[in-house]
């Protein structure tokens, strides 16, 4: 039972996740500054002049209803305009990067919706705090109705952006939604790829058996207790300083002033133990062939520890398809630097292609 619990925490481990008991605690000062922040702001970043915010829930199919903010550009006259369906970082919330990627495409003149994915944030869904690599990409098709419903949005000419883990559900549903006409993702992630095999597949078929052994027995304790348990903390309190260089980078968004958001499961709580199940099976860029002949962008940062999976998704899929590298930038360095990120790339992409 040791080695097997060892293996889980492998896993959880690979996701940014720590179950280790800390010796530093965050200063009382930064974690007042930190939810003072929220109760007044509740957004990590500033809202543009150029931009209004609107508050919209919509359901998907499985009848969950999602909370979401639509941001349209303030002069955008008459004519009705190319729109971004935005989600991601997986465990992030609105108010973290979607919203401010949002932000920044409403400012280049696009209608851009960034939402809670189901069972999180401000979205519905019961138990929370779980992840579904099916439910998570319709999360992003749901986001489509919504769009080619509104009277001030052209439905021929909607695109998505994928953070992180939703990068790949981005693919996904673009692959399986043909609505969509162009797809970018930023520190992509192959969730049930990471989930499945580890970093870099390194989980060889024994762990892995370990592994599902292990979340099985859970099952019979899960369904005893009446619920489901939730997992170690996806990131520490505090660091002791021996953690992994991506974790650390991890805890200098969630953990710290720059990106903590009381609602974000990666910087206040636990995916449930039993998460990962759903993605174990699940090959989720199988059909990723498939987005052809409709546009693909993929952007990673250079020293980012998840740069392969971007690598990896070029190789595979069909033109046209485009890979830019960014130099010097971690993986979290896409979540909210605004002055690394390519955000005008981003605009010449779906200008050029949402038509």
């Amino acid at each position: 039972m040791k080695k097997i619990t060892l293996i889980i925490a492998a896993i959880v481990l690979s996701l940014g996740q720590l179950s280790a008991q800390t010796k530093q605690k965050l200063s009382d000062k930064n974690l007042k500054k930190m939810i003072t922040t929220e109760q007044k702001e509740q957004y990590t970043f500033k809202l543009s002049d150029k931009v209004t915010r609107q508050k919209v829930t919509f359901k998907n199919r499985y009848g969950i209803t999602l909370s979401g903010d639509l941001y349209l550009p303030k002069d955008r006259g008459s004519e009705k305009l190319a729109s971004l369906a935005i989600s991601g970082p997986f465990g992030a919330v609105k108010q973290q990067s979607s919203g401010l990627y949002a932000n920044q495409m409403a400012e280049r003149g696009f209608a851009a919706l960034a939402f809670d994915p189901s069972y999180t944030g401000e979205s519905s869904g019961e138990p929370r705090n779980l992840a579904s690599p099916e439910i998570n990409t319709e999360d992003f098709s749901a986001a489509v109705d919504f769009l080619g419903l509104q009277k001030n949005v052209d439905r021929n000419k909607i695109g998505i952006i994928g953070i992180c883990g939703f990068g790949g559900f981005a693919l996904n549903a673009t692959a399986v939604d043909k609505r969509v006409k162009a797809v970018a993702t930023t520190s992509l992630y192959d969730m049930t790829r990471v989930m499945s095999k580890g970093y870099n597949d390194s989980v060889t078929l024994e762990q892995r058996t370990k592994t599902l052994e292990g979340l099985s027995e859970q099952r019979w304790k899960d369904f005893e207790n009446g619920k489901p348990a939730d997992g170690p903390r996806n990131l520490p309190e505090s660091l002791k300083g021996d953690e992994p260089q991506f974790v650390k980078e991890y805890f200098d968004y969630y953990r710290t002033p720059r990106g903590f958001h009381p609602n974000s499961v990666n910087s206040n709580g636990a995916w449930l133990i039993t998460n990962a199940i759903s993605f174990m099976n699940m090959p989720l860029l199988t059909y990723v062939k498939e987005i052809s002949p409709r546009p693909m962008l993929l952007i990673a940062g250079e020293k980012a520890h998840s740069r392969y999976f971007s690598e990896d998704i070029y190789k595979v899929a069909l033109e046209p398809k485009e890979l830019m590298i960014i130099p010097n930038a971690v993986h979290v360095d896409l979540y909210d630097k605004v002055d690394v990120i390519p955000f005008d790339k981003l605009k010449q992409f779906f200008k050029e292609n949402l038509k």
